[in-house]
């Protein structure tokens, strides 16, 4: 297990959108999306959220370091629906991301089966036979040392962004998982945002676009 300590960001959680079924929030780096096991976990976007909305539902979550969209279900109905859209890849994930090193070619797919690492939880690795996970990448700038990437990750496995470009030699700035000393040195924080999150509504059928500006360069 990798002990940390869990010093949650104090500033309130910022309200995307917000209708009879639908929750939407910005969630900061550093806020866990539901509660932890003890006392001093307890802090959550998922908490915070109820605080606004006492019925909201869990239908997905980021990783603590991860910034960005993250969508509750209000009613009962509206959970049932958004979990099917999860569970049947029909909702459209962009995550942006700065990197290790420069890559080449300027885009492409990573398809890589992952697992949990028996003898590191809550590590994940690349595992042949392991759980399908699929990647796609596009740069959208570079500098000498480091690239801006747009990730779309087609699967919802675990940790999926962060091993699948730790895997391509490029792993994420900022990392503490699975960055090598010289990516985790060179950001204060794990530069992965979730930059939009597309649905389509449960109740009108509308097809919506969340989006978050992003904290990072």
């Amino acid at each position: 297990m990798h002990p940390f300590t869990y010093s949650p960001p104090t500033l309130p959680l910022v309200i995307v959108h917000q209708d009879k079924d639908l929750l939407v929030v910005d969630k900061p780096a550093g806020l866990l999306s539901v509660p932890g096991r003890g006392a001093e976990l307890r802090d959550s976007a998922w908490s915070r959220a109820l605080a606004t909305a006492p019925l909201c539902q869990v239908v997905h979550r980021l990783d603590m370091a991860t910034s960005g969209v993250l969508l509750f279900a209000l009613r009962r109905k509206a959970e049932a629906a958004m979990r099917a859209q999860f569970h049947d890849r029909t909702v459209e994930k962009w995550y942006l991301a700065r990197v290790l090193g420069r890559l080449a070619p300027t885009e492409g797919t990573i398809e890589l089966p992952l697992a949990a690492d028996p003898m590191n939880p809550p590590l994940q690795r690349v595992e042949v036979g392991g759980r399908p996970a699929l990647t796609r990448w596009k740069v959208l700038q570079q500098d000498q040392d480091s690239t801006l990437v747009e990730l779309r990750p087609l699967t919802g496995r675990s940790h999926q962004l962060r091993v699948h470009m730790a895997a391509l030699g490029h792993p994420i700035l900022g990392d503490p998982l699975y960055g090598p000393g010289i990516a985790l040195a060179a950001a204060p924080r794990l530069l992965l945002h979730a930059a939009a999150l597309s649905v389509t509504h449960p109740y009108s059928g509308e097809r919506l676009t969340f989006q978050s500006p992003v904290p990072f360069a």
